[in-house]
């Protein structure tokens, strides 16, 4: 097996039959659930055989460090969180409090967490609209120029790629304009933890990149990895990231990140590579998002459909559940770990569902006045609203329907009367929070 620093230290040490005079209260013994009986036996806490995560070396150290390489980067940091604390911490690092920051719209909650908890201020990055495949395009490099001649003060970038869609960006390229004018290339990859192991390069460009091992690797739920280039040292991943999560970490979660890598090594990117395949299939077979429509994640299966709701539905009385679905859409995530029993299974469940090209969405419009920060927004008192009744308002939480899947109304943005026309239009009207501060 290849090497497991962590899980091998582990072992040894679960071997030597210590007495456990410390947490966790299970004290190594089996959980009381035969389904999880077995995890805590290598479960310990921060002792001198098992290495402590946020001091770096030791096994966790070795570990982390194999999967770096993994991804071409300089240094690893196990995350227990998930990547929401990968994005918090990330943009700890790359952005100073009270800073601006260059920020893709279709990033996850925790990247506008982060704006409110770091005061930065959002210049927000649009993405091209698909117009056939009704969804958000790649990050252009010209778009991101011309952002940065107009905000000079602007030195981190922070992108979604792949998007849930599996719409890719070309990193290095960004990465290249970001650092012509001194500045920084942060990656929310959460999903995107895989596509190494299809062959790809597909994050040694940026400076500061996050992935979720637990997306589409097998991997448990929270396990993720923050990535740096040499600009960020160990030390610097680790001082962030133990602002954001637990001072007990859990070491079963770790040694799966460890066995997990291992694993893909020996034969996961074999069966990646068949899933890949076998994605690229059914994307010939049914409607759905092609590399003809943008640069795509091999795997990521967004099929189209006119009622994609209803789809969803049919797929679902068939044992199939889709990871979701909007109005023209449902999106599956196959992975290394789906069968071809599996695909079989699919295939059948998708020739009964209703597929074809999904209903023509109009790209969400213009982003609205921002009229608080995003700090005011999500720390002043706020109330739920129906939407229609919302006009003039200013938004506390983001306003994301599906499909575009990035915010319509960002927090601290007033709610224009061209933004509730268009969301309706695409069948959202629903409640929403609304700040009291700035009315």
């Amino acid at each position: 097996m290849e090497k497991t620093p962590l899980y091998t230290a582990l072992r040894e040490f679960t071997a030597q039959n210590p007495l456990r005079m410390h947490m966790p209260g299970h004290k190594g013994r089996p959980l009381p659930a035969p389904e999880l009986a077995g995890l805590s036996a290598i479960d310990f806490t921060e002792l001198p055989p098992t290495g402590n995560l946020f001091d770096g070396g030791g096994a966790i150290g070795a570990a982390e460090a194999l999967w770096a390489e993994v991804f071409r980067l300089k240094s690893c940091l196990f995350l227990t969180g998930g990547s929401t604390q990968g994005v918090l911490a990330a943009l700890t690092l790359a952005c100073p409090p009270g800073s601006q920051v260059l920020l893709d719209r279709s990033c996850h909650l925790s990247a506008f967490h982060a704006m409110a908890l770091l005061d930065l201020r959002p210049v927000y990055l649009p993405r091209p609209w698909l117009a056939e495949g009704g969804v958000a395009g790649p990050v252009s490099t010209e778009t991101v120029e011309a952002l940065l001649e107009t905000h000079p003060n602007v030195k981190a970038l922070c992108i979604t790629s792949p998007t849930y869609y599996g719409v890719l960006s070309d990193l290095p390229a960004l990465a290249a304009v970001m650092h012509r004018r001194g500045g920084v290339l942060v990656v929310d990859g959460a999903h995107g933890a895989h596509l190494p192991f299809l062959g790809m390069d597909a994050y040694s460009a940026a400076d500061l990149a996050v992935v979720s091992a637990h997306k589409t690797l097998p991997a448990p739920g929270q396990s993720a990895l923050l990535l740096a280039g040499a600009g960020f040292s160990h030390g610097a991943l680790r001082r962030a990231g133990r602002i954001y999560g637990s001072s007990s970490p859990s070491y079963a979660m770790m040694a799966a990140l460890d066995v997990c890598r291992a694993h893909m090594l020996e034969e996961g990117a074999a069966a990646y590579r068949r899933t890949a395949e076998a994605v690229a299939a059914l994307r010939r077979d049914f409607p759905a998002l092609t590399d003809g429509d943008a640069p795509l994640d091999p795997t990521r299966l967004t099929l189209l459909s006119p009622d994609g709701f209803g789809a969803q539905a049919a797929l679902e009385r068939l044992g199939v559940w889709p990871e979701l679905a909007d109005r023209g859409h449902v999106v599956l995530i196959p992975t290394c770990a789906d069968t071809p029993a599996d695909f079989a299974r699919l295939r059948r469940a998708l020739a009964a569902a209703e597929l074809g090209p999904c209903p023509a969405f109009p790209p969400p419009p213009e982003p609205p006045e921002q009229a608080l920060t995003p700090r005011q927004a999500l720390f002043a008192p706020a109330e739920e609203r129906p939407l229609r009744g919302a006009e003039g308002e200013i938004a506390a939480d983001p306003i994301a329907p599906y499909p575009p899947g990035v915010p319509v109304v960002a927090p601290g943005e007033r709610i224009e009367k061209k933004t509730i026309a268009y969301l309706e239009e695409i069948g959202y009207n629903r409640v929403c929070r609304i700040s009291s501060r700035g009315n």
